[in-house]
Formats: structure tokens, sequence, C-alpha cells
């Protein structure tokens, strides 16, 4: 499955996060993988698309970040294609 995590950076400030990916890793538990990211251009929030099967690998991965400043939201995601696989079949019966 696929998700996207919307990591909030505290007082829009991502530097202490970079640095501990720097010094530390993005720490990922074997079995969650990291597809890519996007950082809005305030450094407000960070968008990272990732994918696992097992739920409890992204709570392993927040708890790994706990006292770091950065707030995480995981929502479950569908690639548009997969969408368009679902509505293909309806777009007749309009």
């Amino acid at each position: 499955m696929l998700f996207m995590i919307v990591e909030r950076f505290k007082d829009n400030d991502m530097v202490p996060i970079y640095k501990r990916v720097r010094d530390e890793g993005r720490m990922f538990p074997e079995g969650l993988k990291y597809i890519d990211s996007w950082v809005e251009p305030n450094f407000s929030r960070c968008f990272q698309l990732m994918e696992c099967d097992d739920l409890r690998l992204l709570q392993e991965w927040i708890l790994k970040w706990r006292g770091s400043g950065a707030t995480f939201e995981i929502v479950p995601v569908v690639s548009s294609k997969e969408t368009k696989e679902v509505v293909e079949p309806l777009l007749d019966q309009l």
C-alpha cells in the first residue's frame, strides 16, 4: 500500500530534521520503502511517499523521530493510474 506522510516542521524549521537525517540516516525499518518526497517552499511541510504492507512499520519509524520537533500525518493513497482503472467502467454509464 502507498502512504503519503505529511511531516510538519516545528516553527517551519527543517534544519534540525535535515541535520538528524545527515547524521543518523532516515531510520526506516526493513520493509518500509521510501519512494520520494517534496518540501513546501516555506519549509512548513514535507510530503513523503512511502510503501509498506504493515502499518506497524510506519508507527515504528515515526516513534524513532519522537522529540525531533516534527509531527506526522499518515494518509493512505491510491495512484491515479489505479484509480482510473476503477473509474473507467463507469465512464460509459454517464
